[in-house]
């Protein structure tokens, strides 16, 4: 039986997981790189994290799953969209794995890996999918061999604009910046009105941004809202656009059920909104917590295993990472 290594580390977390054809998940150790309170994490500082770790996360995966380098059928590695610093240290790992253990590369699409995770985690057949993390906004569906893209973020990210806000507040980023604005939001008794930027089917986030910055920054000086007012408010308008353009690809594509992916994913206030919508409409919502919402490496040695099923290897020279590396832009020939 087949067995994939995969390799992740586009972001702040890098991850090692080892899964076998028939989806079970023998391995998935991983570690965060968290900046202090008030910081974002840079992209020299995590690939130097990821450097010291990867390693060691070779080691442990292996041991958890109790194989050796000869059993695996191929290396898995992310090949983009993520930081440049960080995507290219896991790469290399990755090439010297490859060339060591005589094991075929399979470079995979971040975005592809968070939906076969999802797909493989939860069950879902073919849902719409609402990927939401810390760098990328999109509504998914597939059709022909690819995921193609309804609506997504215009600017930055819903992730990032949670993570930029929490900085303002000074809010922990162990273990993420967006799980203490979810408990700090479940205090919040005040609504704020706040711009709500729908366009069609996309989103933009960074007036938001910008008015919390400014304008819910002042009212927290004067002490006419708290910061659980502030996170309540923010998390509620955000999650509204999000559900908004997420009913509207299920409409256009016919399709009743939803899949949430990425680090924003686990929120649980989101899954809840979300819930409600796909119930009113007959359907079912599938949700993960945050061993798979979260990067990780299984999520990319899952559709790696199935790309080599189908004959897809990425050679040595072609092992390169891409920064800006589009969803749509993979062909999908194991649906």
């Amino acid at each position: 039986m087949k067995l994939a290594l995969g390799i992740e580390g586009s972001a702040n977390k890098v991850g090692i997981g080892i899964v076998r054809e028939d989806g079970e998940i023998l391995a998935n150790p991983r570690h965060t790189f968290v900046a202090p309170p008030g910081q974002g994490f840079l992209p020299k500082e995590t690939a130097l994290h990821h450097q010291d770790h990867l390693v060691r996360l070779v080691h442990e995966a292996l041991a958890e799953a109790k194989i050796g380098p000869k059993d695996l059928s191929c290396i898995a590695f992310t090949k983009g969209p993520g930081m440049g610093g960080p995507l290219v240290s896991c790469a290399v790992v990755a090439r010297m794995l490859s060339q060591l253990w005589a094991k075929p590369l399979v470079g995979v699409n971040h975005c592809v890996g968070h939906i076969e995770m999802g797909r493989i985690a939860t069950g879902a057949a073919d849902p719409v999918v609402l990927y939401v993390s810390g760098g990328n906004t999109q509504v998914i569906a597939y059709a022909e061999h690819r995921y193609r893209i309804f609506g997504e973020t215009i600017d930055i990210a819903v992730g990032n604009c949670l993570d930029r806000f929490a900085r303002i507040l000074h809010l922990s980023n162990d273990p993420s910046p967006g799980y203490h604005i979810e408990q700090t939001a479940k205090g919040g008794k005040h609504l704020l009105e706040m711009p709500y930027v729908v366009k069609g089917m996309d989103v933009s986030f960074s007036g938001i941004l910008s008015f919390m910055e400014s304008t819910a920054k002042q009212l927290l000086a004067k002490g006419e809202l708290s910061p659980a007012d502030l996170c309540f408010s923010l998390q509620e308008t955000v999650f509204a656009m999000l559900i908004e353009i997420t009913e509207r690809a299920m409409a256009h594509c016919n399709k009743a059920d939803v899949l949430i992916v990425g680090g924003v994913g686990c929120n649980l206030r989101l899954q809840e909104m979300m819930g409600i919508m796909v119930a009113e409409r007959g359907g079912r919502l599938y949700a993960m917590d945050d061993r798979y919402c979260i990067d990780n490496g299984a999520m990319i040695a899952w559709p790696g295993l199935l790309a080599l099923q189908q004959g897809q290897t990425t050679p040595l020279a072609e092992s390169t990472c891409v920064q800006r590396f589009r969803t749509d832009d993979v062909y999908v020939n194991w649906r």
